[in-house]
């Protein structure tokens, strides 16, 4: 559907140049909802603008369904541009507008028949959930009922692709649930392809089928959300999937080794069976459950014993092809020997 090849994006300023976008090829499938996951500051949203041409990039081919758009006559890819929704953080509503207004506005740029345009909008309010609110204006709506109208806004010409730059940045975490489970839902009934930009790993494991780790301009690693999570091989990666030392969710500074449950493993009593079955005491360090898709996936951590008794673990972890991988102090992940 999408397809990048050797892209590169650099913005110059009075004090220094930055390369925010380099050598990126990539490739997001008809019907896929593709994560691009990344710090602040990791060329994510560049990225994203390059897809439509909001942003042109220096070299490198921007493909949609295809057709290279750099080659493309201005008519052509102001049609193709159309089939590209995008929505935003911080919503990006007409404030004078009410509701309904909001999302006829791009049917009136289109020239739409004006029969025909409030019709369309009023089908795109159904879809969202937000028909007993057309004619409220966005100063009289929460944040999840302002994403809601963008994204009717967004679907309003028909478009084959939505682009999601943070769209759930700004919202607490019900309502960011609510607004992913609906785009999954706009997905699978309109069979229109979500590429998705964050920097939240719990966005990307709640409705994406592929994911991106994007870091300095670059991505460093592509594969399943479940292949990312089982088995982050770049530091980026690592740093997303495991679990940040805070107040809340503190893992010590001490070697641990992490265990990697999968949608079948994690219904098991497998801490309870290592500890039977290798006589060894383990000491917990930390934990975490995610619904991947629709299964059970988690993570455990626990202290390292000592080097006779983690070869008893990894004996015990390998003959269940159960994955795991030793952490040494500051998260540097040791991933040989681990079994993914």
């Amino acid at each position: 559907m999408i397809r990048l090849e050797n892209v590169s994006k650099t913005f110059t300023g009075k004090e220094k140049t930055v390369e925010a976008v380099r050598n990126i090829n990539l490739e997001i499938k008809k019907g896929e909802i593709f994560g691009i996951i990344g710090f602040s500051g990791a060329g994510k949203s560049t990225l994203v603008r390059l897809m439509n041409l909001l942003e042109v990039p220096e070299q490198g081919e921007v493909y949609f369904k295809g057709v290279n758009l750099l080659e493309a006559a201005p008519k052509e890819l102001l049609n193709y541009r159309r089939k590209i929704g995008m929505i935003f953080q911080q919503f990006n509503l007409l404030d004078q507008r009410t509701v309904l207004k909001n999302v006829c506005y791009p049917l009136e740029i289109a020239r739409t028949p004006r029969n025909r345009i409030r019709e369309r909008a009023l089908e795109l309010l159904e879809i969202v959930g937000l028909s007993d609110k057309k004619d409220a204006y966005p100063s009289e709506l929460s944040g999840g009922q302002k994403q809601r109208v963008a994204i009717a806004r967004a679907l309003a010409a028909n478009p084959e692709v939505l682009l999601c730059d943070e769209a759930t940045s700004a919202l607490d975490p019900i309502t960011t649930r609510s607004i992913l489970s609906l785009i999954k839902e706009i997905n699978e009934k309109y069979g229109i392809t979500v590429v998705v930009i964050t920097h939240e790993m719990r966005v990307v494991e709640q409705i994406c089928d592929r994911v991106a780790v994007m870091s300095g301009g670059v991505i460093e690693e592509t594969g399943s959300v479940k292949d990312v999570f089982l088995n982050p091989r770049s530091e980026t990666g690592k740093k997303l999937v495991l679990p940040l030392k805070t107040e809340e969710q503190r893992i010590p500074d001490k070697k641990t080794i992490r265990i990697v449950f999968d949608g079948e493993s994690s219904f098991e009593p497998t801490f309870a069976n290592l500890v039977f079955e290798t006589g060894i005491r383990l000491n917990i360090m930390g934990a975490n459950t995610e619904d991947i898709n629709g299964s059970a996936y988690g993570q455990l951590f626990i202290e390292y014993p000592d080097d006779e008794g983690a070869e008893k673990v990894y004996k015990y972890l390998s003959g269940h092809n159960i994955a795991y991988e030793v952490i040494e102090p500051g998260h540097d992940a040791d991933t040989e020997g681990a079994k993914a």
